[in-house]
């Protein structure tokens, strides 16, 4: 109920920056996502488990093969973290 009532008082434009510049997710990708979320990025062993992450509008900030190093950069960001699954 909460949510609903919060939500129906944004507009469009301060929901899509909701956590903008506060918030960033962590998510596991596989190599096959990586060349439409980094399309600079080489091509990837597919074997290879990977972490990416995303500021809250979904803009790529961090591609590694380690998951701890996504949770450095945020820090260093000073950006608080979330997990999606």
């Amino acid at each position: 109920m909460l949510l609903r009532e919060a939500t129906s008082h944004l507009t469009k434009n301060e929901l899509a920056h909701l956590g903008s510049g506060e918030v960033a997710y962590i998510r596991k990708m596989g190599s096959e996502d990586v060349s439409r979320c980094f399309p600079e990025a080489p091509e990837i062993d597919p074997d290879v488990d990977l972490w990416a992450l995303f500021a809250a509008d979904g803009t790529p900030i961090l591609l590694t093969d380690n998951r701890s190093s996504t949770f450095y950069k945020a820090a260093e960001d000073e950006l608080k973290t979330v997990s999606l699954h």
